[in-house]
């Protein structure tokens, strides 16, 4: 038993870097869709992180101060992500997925609206490019209930997106060739 616990403890303590580098590469923009939809998990991967951290700490670690030191860092830190799980479940995700058009002529490229709220519904925009598992994410824009509720989504070409809210606001995206949203909207009335 001896014999395996610095392999497993070092296999746990690279999968918490692992759960900790997909939560933090996750929220960038042109992230890996792997890693944005983990992020949108947010409770699953403090838990998960947390735990692997634990494992790797008593396996790795002799008994005595340093384990006991470690014991107590994951305790306050398991405590206060228990506080903060209520929050994090309200706050996570981006909200389930409503609509998914592909780009004219282009199969490797979609447009893609993700419906979520928390108090007000909430509207996300994103440009996906390539194809699992290397299909990444760009976000074209976010619109809430309150400032103008997101009514179409659409492809006016395989490289421009035409997004109309409630009030009749079109803003029109052109996308880069790799598959980038250029530039701000801008809006037509």
């Amino acid at each position: 038993m001896t014999r395996i616990r610095g392999p497993l403890a070092l296999f746990l303590l690279l999968t918490a870097m692992a759960c900790l580098t997909v939560g933090a590469m996750g929220s960038a923009d042109g992230a890996l869709v792997l890693a944005a939809e983990a992020t949108g998990h947010p409770l699953l991967l403090g838990w998960l992180s947390l735990g692997t951290l634990g494992g790797a700490a008593l396996l790795g670690l002799r008994a005595g101060g340093p384990r006991r030191g470690a014991i107590v860092a994951l305790g306050v830190t398991a405590v206060l992500l228990a506080f903060a799980s209520p929050f994090l479940l309200l706050l996570g995700g981006a909200g389930e997925e409503s609509l998914r058009l592909s780009a004219p002529g282009r199969d490797d490229r979609r447009l893609v609206v993700a419906e979520g709220a928390v108090i007000d519904p909430v509207w996300y925009v994103y440009v996906h490019q390539g194809t699992w598992p290397l299909e990444r994410r760009w976000r074209v824009g976010s619109f809430d209930g309150d400032a103008g509720e997101l009514r179409e989504a659409v492809w006016t070409a395989p490289d421009r997106i035409r997004v109309t809210t409630a009030d009749g606001t079109v803003h029109e995206v052109a996308v880069t060739p790799g598959g980038r949203p250029g530039g701000p909207f801008r809006s037509q009335h």
